[in-house]
């Protein structure tokens, strides 16, 4: 069944179009620094929002049909939504998809029959796969939505919850493996805490380790070459998540020793909630070597949780790919973590919204490239920071300085020179000139 046979297949128009059906920026052929734009931004559907997020919020029920002909919380609902999604990637050129186990199929009433409903709809996904050449970006486990994970998965009081967390990541490992997924995310929904009055925080952090480490093991074991990834998040369910950023994910996996099996998954609207710029988040992974996709959304200044609305923000877009270009790109990819507005309730707006976001950092990719062949930032950062390139600057890079021959150098100097200026506001207009200036 054809569930958006009134709306065409996209292609790229140029910037001049008014198809609303149409890309302006994304041209999936174009080279830009010897790759084509396809190949710079492995683009990606979430499976949660785009097939299953009806507008449903804190105070209003959903305004958007998602049941795509079928009964919902059924296996025939289940294989709608596959249907649907496939036909949404194919018109789109969307090449990847990202899911949770429990977006595939409704949860049943015991783990081992979810597990068979899982093998059932695997089955149907890879024959889908198979026609249509689309690909696993990654899984995961939905460890946060059930009650038992009140008090968090991994970082539950409770053992048997524990047990239960692990057995439904065996299986999306499972299934992210048969689908030839590049990567697994945990994202620690509910692994954090309302207060510490009750928390034992040193075993909580402890279990979320053995937990993963379990899960690297395994799927090491079951063939999975990809990536392990956290995707750090401040708050929001908890009040306290322990992946609050990027560098306390990275420092939890160094100490823990997971930093040769994982990277992170850096989302723009967390980010934002940490108190950071997403382009923050990404440098701080990137020159730690741990940069690896990214959850391409953005969210409202104004408000103050995770409002994953499609990215339009071109000043964000260009500084995403600006850190992505110099990293070397990225491991996974562009996974759109990102649904329609409330009011947009109708397959157009489905589509529209995956048109904004694909254009946006198409746009951004080409207004990044230009950035980095302009030349004028980066010379400036080298130029800015020249005196460590050689004397004492150099000395004391190397390892070589003494704090005592330091000291005798700063005593030599008598008053030290001005340190220059760090010219934000030239730096700040020539970001405009590349991405206003024709």
């Amino acid at each position: 069944m054809e569930h958006f046979k009134h709306l065409p297949k996209v292609s790229y128009e140029g910037v001049k179009t008014r198809n609303p059906y149409a890309f302006r920026y994304y041209d999936e052929n174009r080279m830009i620094l010897g790759k084509t734009m396809k190949e710079h931004l492995p683009f990606a559907m979430a499976w949660w929002h785009n097939l299953g997020a009806g507008g449903r919020d804190m105070f209003g029920d959903e305004t958007a049909d998602k049941s795509f002909g079928a009964l919902k919380k059924t296996m025939d609902g289940a294989k709608a939504k596959a249907d649907a999604g496939f036909e949404f990637m194919e018109k789109l050129g969307v090449d990847y998809f990202c899911f949770h186990d429990l977006d595939l199929v409704p949860e049943a009433e015991t783990l081992a029959e979810t597990n068979d409903r899982l093998d059932e709809i695997a089955e149907y996904i890879e024959l889908k796969m198979k026609e249509t050449g689309k690909k696993c970006l990654w899984g995961t486990a939905n460890l946060f939505n059930n009650p038992r994970f009140m008090n968090g998965a991994g970082s539950s009081n409770c053992p048997d919850i524990f047990c239960f967390a692990a057995a439904q990541i065996k299986k999306a490992l499972d299934l992210t493996v048969r689908f030839g997924g590049r990567g697994y995310v945990f994202w620690g929904g509910r692994e954090g805490y309302e207060t510490l009055l009750n928390t034992d925080m040193k075993l909580e952090l402890d279990n979320i380790a053995i937990l993963m480490k379990l899960a690297v093991d395994y799927g090491r074991s079951i063939g999975f070459t990809g990536d392990f990834y956290i995707e750090p998040k401040p708050k929001e369910p908890m009040k306290h998540q322990y992946d609050f950023d990027a560098a306390t994910a990275i420092g939890f996996l160094r100490a823990h020793k997971l930093d040769k099996d994982f990277k992170l998954n850096i989302e723009a609207n967390h980010a934002t909630l940490a108190g950071h710029t997403f382009n923050h988040e990404l440098r701080v992974s990137a020159i730690n070597g741990m940069l690896g996709s990214i959850d391409a959304n953005q969210g409202d200044t104004l408000l103050g949780w995770d409002t994953d609305e499609f990215p339009f923000d071109i000043y964000e877009t260009t500084l995403c790919l600006y850190e992505v270009l110099k990293a070397g790109g990225l491991t996974g990819g562009f996974n759109f973590d990102a649904k329609n507005r409330r009011p947009s309730n109708t397959p157009e707006d489905m589509f529209e919204g995956y048109i904004l976001g694909m254009d946006s950092f198409a746009l951004g990719l080409l207004k990044a490239s230009q950035l980095i062949e302009d030349g004028r930032i980066e010379n400036f950062i080298k130029e800015r920071y020249s005196g460590w390139t050689s004397g004492i600057g150099a000395e004391i890079r190397s390892g070589n300085a003494t704090l005592k021959a330091i000291s005798d150098y700063a005593v030599s100097l008598g008053t030290p020179k001005d340190p220059g200026s760090g010219r934000q506001e030239h730096l700040e207009r020539v970001l405009n000139d590349v991405l206003f200036g024709g």
